[in-house]
């Protein structure tokens, strides 16, 4: 079995309350979110368009997921309206015995060092997680993103 066969069994639309957090809790939100899960070049790769708002200002972000079977990581390419604005985000990681893919990237927070950043995906028939992580050079992991979708 596949790293991405769990994804691609999570193919179709789905919405969940997407809900945002930053270290500081000076953001905190919740607003609704729709997800479509797509297979994409005949299932060697799985996509994730999502949308979601901020204080009532539409989002959106798109992950393109693949899975190397012979050395077994995972890859992710993340981009959206709010977090990474014009930048390509790219996770490197690997995939649970649960199923579970788990990746991790960076991204530049001038004046100081790279941030890192966390992002969890996992699916069964029934549910389609999404959770998020901000990683701090000073102060660790924090929650910055729980989306628990269900099928639309």
């Amino acid at each position: 079995m596949g790293a991405l066969d769990q994804l691609l069994n999570a193919v179709g639309t789905w919405r969940a309350t997407y809900k945002l957090r930053d270290p500081a809790n000076t953001i905190s939100g919740d607003s609704h979110s729709t997800a479509r899960v797509a297979a994409v070049l005949g299932g060697r790769f799985v996509r994730i368009d999502y949308t979601w708002s901020d204080q009532g200002v539409p989002q959106g972000g798109s992950l393109l997921v693949g899975w190397e079977e012979a050395s077994g990581a995972v890859t992710m390419v993340w981009i959206d309206t709010w977090h990474n604005s014009d930048r390509i985000m790219v996770l490197a990681g690997v995939a649970s015995d649960d199923g579970t893919l788990d990746a991790r990237g960076s991204y530049p927070a001038p004046p100081g060092p790279d941030w890192g950043w966390r992002t969890q995906l996992f699916a069964t028939e029934d549910v389609l997680s999404m959770v998020m992580f901000n990683v701090s050079p000073e102060a660790g992991e924090e929650l910055a993103v729980d989306a628990q979708y269900v099928r639309a």
